[in-house]
C-alpha cells in the first residue's frame, strides 16, 4: 500500500475500535446539515416509496418575498420538534410549521447589524442547539455569528456583543478587515458550535483557522491553525517569508462530527493567490485537506492532503460523509470525502488509513516563473471516480459542425488532455474538471443499508488563462485584478447573467454612489469594506474609467502589499457563442458507488435542456448545484438541475419515477421529514446560477 505524503497520521486519541454494531442514528431525524448527524443526507422513512411517489403533489408554499435580480437560496432547511428553520435570500432566518408552511416567526438579523456590511451573500442553513428550555439557531449574515430563540425568533442578547460576535476577530493575526463569510452552518458539538468560513481568493484573504465558540457566551473555545505558525507542524511546508501574509485554507463547505466519538472532520480549500503560489513555495499544509479534529479541543488527530500546491483551485467542497461498510469480511466505520477533481477519497475514521491504496503519482510541473510545483498529486485507486477524468482531442463537442468549429477555434493554443496540466504563461489549459466540478457544494448522500453513495456532479470543461502583473502598467488594474478579476473577468465582461459586465459603469454610478456599493456589496458580490480606502479609491477611478486611474502610482499605506506575479483572467467556462458547454455530453451526471466495493453501480445523464431536445438531442444532462437524498422508501430525491425541475429516482437502477416543475431553480438539498403521520419533501426554490431567481420553498407530498 502506498500512502500519500506527507500523511502525517497520529495515532488516535480517543481509542475506539470499530465495533461490529454501528452506533444507534435516527435516521428519521432531519435536524443537521445534512439531515441526519452523520450527514448521510439519508431518510429513513417509507410513506413515500417508489410505487406511489408519482402521485406527490405540491403540500405548500412558503415565498419570502425578498428575491432580488441575482439572489439565490441554497439553504437545506433542518426540522425540530416540528418547526422548519431556513433563510431568506437577505439571509432572514425564520420557523415555519412543518406541516402547513405557516409563518411561525422571522428575524431580520440586520435588525442589530443596521447597514454595516449589509451584504450576507448566500448561505446553505442553521443550526440547532438545546440544553433544557434553552433552545437557539445560531446562524450567520456577512462576517457575524447570531443567535436566536428557536421558539420566538427572539435575539440572544447574552451571546457575544449583543447577540453578535465579529468572525474577523481571535484570528490570531496581527492583520485586520478581512472579507469573511460564513456561508455553510457550523456544526454544533456538545456546548460549542465549530464554525469555517468564506473567504476572498486575493492574497487578502484572512488565514481559514478553524474554530469553535461557546454556544451560551459567544467566546471562542479553541481554534486550530489551518495555515501553522511557527513550531507548529506543517509550518514547514511553506515559505516562512511570506506565510503570515497568506490566506485560505478555510472551511466554506461544511463538517461533519461523528458523536460517539467527538471527532470534527473538517475539509479544506485551497491557500492564496489560487492560480499561482509563487509566495507559497511548499505542499501548504493544511490546504486543500481533510482534517480529523477532537471537537473538544481542537487538537488534530491526523489529516489526508488531497492536492499538493494547490493552483487548480481544487478546494474540498461539501462536508464528508460518516459511513460504514463492509470490507474483506470486516465491518469499518469510515469517513468519505468528495471532490471537485471526481474522486472519493475514504479513510478509517480513526486512524486516517486509506481503506483502497493512494497512490502519489508524477504530475506535470510548472512552467510559470517565480512557481514550484508539486512532483507528484495523490491518486485514489478506488472508489471510482464519478465522471469523466480528462478532456481529450474526441471529447470537443462535435453535436453540429458550427459548434465544434467554434469550440476547435477557442482550443488553437489550449493545452488539452492533462487533467494536471498547471496554468501556462503563454497557453490557457483546459481544466477539466471545471471550476465548480466535478463534485459540488451538494455533498454525497450514503445509503447505510445498502452502503451505496449518490453523487450528482458536473462534467464540463473551463478554461483558465493567465498574465503577468507586470505588463498592467498601473497599479489600478493591478488592484481590480486582484479583488474583481477572477469573477468579471481582466476585460471586465463578465460572464452574463450570472456575473454582470462592469464596462459602462460611468453611466449607472457616480464615486460616491460605487464606493457605497463596493463598502455595502449586493447580491452575489461581496462587501468591499475590508480594503483601505486608498485602494477603493483607486479601484473606483479604474472602474469608471478615468484614464490615468493608478498609472504610475504607488500605494503609500500598504507598499508592502503582497500582489501575485500572475493573475488568472477570469472565470471562463468552455462554451459555444450560443452557450452550448464545449465538451459532448452528459453535461450533468447522478452516480450510484457501492461503497462495500469503490465499484459504480449505476450512472445516469442528470437534467435536459429543452432547446437541443427539439433538436433531437436528449439525455444530454446538465449543470447542477445541490444535492440528492435517498429513503428508506427505494426514493432518490434531487433537484439542483438548471432546468428548473425536481426529480424522484429508482435508488437501485436510476429509472426515473417522477418529476415536477420549479418556480425557479432548487440549486439546493431536498429537506425529508415527517410530521403528523405525513411524510414530507421540502425543496429551496431560488434559482440563480445563471437562471432566474426565485424566493420559495416548496413542499410536496401524497395527497390525503
Amino acid at each position: 500500500m502506498t500512502f500519500p505524503k506527507p500523511l502525517y497520521t497520529v495515532a488516535c486519541l480517543l481509542a475506539f475500535a470499530c465495533a461490529e454494531k454501528a452506533p444507534e442514528i435516527d435516521y428519521t431525524n432531519w435536524s443537521h446539515y445534512g439531515g441526519p448527524e452523520d450527514g448521510s443526507r439519508y431518510s429513513a422513512l417509507t410513506q413515500i416509496n417508489k410505487e406511489n411517489v408519482a402521485q406527490l403533489e405540491v403540500a405548500w408554499t412558503y415565498h419570502t418575498g425578498d428575491a432580488t435580480e441575482r439572489s439565490q437560496i441554497q439553504c437545506q432547511p433542518i426540522v425540530v420538534n416540528g418547526l422548519l428553520y431556513a433563510t431568506t435570500p437577505k439571509l432572514n432566518v425564520f420557523a415555519l410549521d412543518a406541516a402547513t408552511g405557516a409563518e411561525v416567526w422571522r428575524f431580520d438579523p440586520f435588525q442589530i447589524l443596521g447597514g454595516e456590511n449589509s451584504w450576507a451573500g448566500t448561505n446553505r442553513g442553521v443550526s440547532y442547539w438545546e440544553e433544557g428550555k434553552d433552545k437557539r439557531i445560531l446562524f450567520t449574515a456577512g462576517n457575524w455569528l447570531m443567535a436566536v430563540n428557536a421558539l420566538t425568533g427572539e435575539p440572544i442578547l447574552s451571546f457575544g456583543d449583543q447577540g453578535k460576535v465579529d468572525l474577523r476577530k481571535d484570528l490570531d493575526t496581527d492583520l485586520a478587515d478581512f472579507l469573511i463569510v460564513s456561508n455553510s452552518p457550523g456544526v454544533v458539538f456538545e456546548d460549542k458550535l465549530i464554525l469555517g468560513m468564506r473567504l476572498s481568493e486575493g492574497l487578502d484573504a484572512a488565514p481559514g483557522h478553524i474554530r469553535a465558540y461557546n454556544i451560551k457566551t459567544g467566546k471562542r473555545d479553541w481554534i486550530f491553525h489551518t495555515i501553522p505558525q511557527e513550531g507548529q507542524a506543517g509550518y514547514e511546508t511553506w515559505d516562512p517569508k511570506h506565510i503570515r501574509q497568506i490566506g485560505g485554507a478555510n472551511n466554506w463547505a461544511g463538517m461533519t462530527v461523528d458523536y460517539s466519538r467527538g471527532i470534527v472532520y473538517v475539509p479544506t480549500g485551497s491557500a492564496t493567490y489560487d492560480f499561482w503560489g509563487g509566495f507559497r513555495t511548499g505542499d501548504n499544509l493544511y490546504a486543500n485537506s481533510l482534517l480529523a479534529l477532537d471537537a473538544r479541543t481542537g487538537k488534530r488527530i491526523w489529516h489526508f492532503q488531497a492536492v499538493h500546491h494547490d493552483v487548480w483551485d481544487r478546494d474540498f467542497p461539501a462536508n464528508p460523509n460518516l459511513i460504514r461498510i463492509q470490507k474483506d469480511g470486516k465491518w469499518i466505520d469510515a469517513v468519505a470525502q468528495i471532490s471537485k477533481q471526481g474522486y472519493t477519497y475514504v479513510f478509517e475514521r480513526e486512524s486516517g488509513k486509506p481503506i483502497w491504496p493512494i497512490t502519489e503519482t508524477p504530475v506535470t510541473q510548472s512552467v510559470m516563473p517565480g512557481e514550484v510545483s508539486s512532483k507528484t498529486q495523490p491518486i485514489p485507486s478506488l472508489p471510482e471516480p464519478f465522471m469523466n477524468m480528462v478532456f481529450e482531442e474526441k471529447d470537443i463537442l462535435n453535436l453540429t459542425p458550427a459548434w465544434e468549429n467554434d469550440i476547435r477555434n477557442q482550443l488553437s493554443n489550449a493545452i488539452i488532455g492533462d487533467t494536471w496540466a498547471p496554468p501556462h504563461p503563454e497557453k490557457p489549459i483546459v481544466l477539466f474538471p471545471g471550476m465548480d466540478g466535478g463534485g459540488e457544494w451538494g455533498g454525497a448522500s450514503f445509503d447505510p443499508e445498502t452502503q451505496t453513495m449518490y453523487i450528482n456532479a458536473n462534467q464540463i470543461p473551463w478554461l483558465i488563462a493567465m498574465t503577468p502583473n507586470a505588463s498592467f502598467g498601473n497599479v489600478g488594474l493591478s488592484i481590480y485584478s486582484n479583488y474583481c478579476g477572477n469573477c468579471h473577468g481582466l476585460d471586465r465582461k463578465g460572464n452574463p447573467p450570472a456575473l454582470p459586465s462592469l464596462l459602462g459603469l460611468k453611466d449607472k454610478y457616480t464615486a460616491d454612489s460605487l464606493d457605497q456599493l463596493l463598502r455595502k456589496g449586493r447580491g452575489a458580490m461581496p462587501a468591499f469594506s475590508h480594503i483601505s480606502a486608498e485602494e477603493r479609491g483607486i479601484l473606483i477611478d479604474y472602474l469608471l474609467g478615468k484614464a490615468d486611474a493608478g498609472d504610475k502610482k504607488e500605494l503609500e499605506a500598504e507598499s508592502s502589499k503582497l500582489y501575485p506575479r500572475y493573475y488568472m483572467k477570469g472565470y471562463q467556462r468552455l462554451t459555444t457563442k450560443e452557450g452550448i458547454y464545449g465538451s459532448n455530453p452528459p453535461w450533468g451526471l447522478l452516480t450510484a458507488i457501492d461503497m462495500n466495493t469503490g465499484l459504480k453501480k449505476w450512472q445516469i445523464p442528470l437534467g435536459t435542456i429543452d432547446s437541443l431536445k427539439t433538436m433531437g438531442f436528449e439525455n444530454t444532462g446538465i449543470e447542477n448545484y445541490g444535492g440528492p437524498v435517498a429513503t428508506a422508501g427505494g426514493v432518490l430525491f434531487i433537484a439542483a438541475t438548471k432546468d428548473e425541475k425536481i426529480r424522484a429516482f429508482n435508488k437501485e437502477t436510476g429509472k426515473l419515477l417522477w418529476e415536477a416543475q420549479l418556480p425557479a431553480a432548487g440549486h439546493a438539498t431536498p429537506a425529508v421529514y415527517e410530521k403528523n403521520g405525513k411524510q414530507f419533501l421540502v425543496i429551496a426554490c431560488g434559482g440563480g446560477k445563471g437562471t432566474k431567481s426565485g424566493d420559495a420553498y416548496v413542499a410536496f407530498a401524497l395527497p390525503d
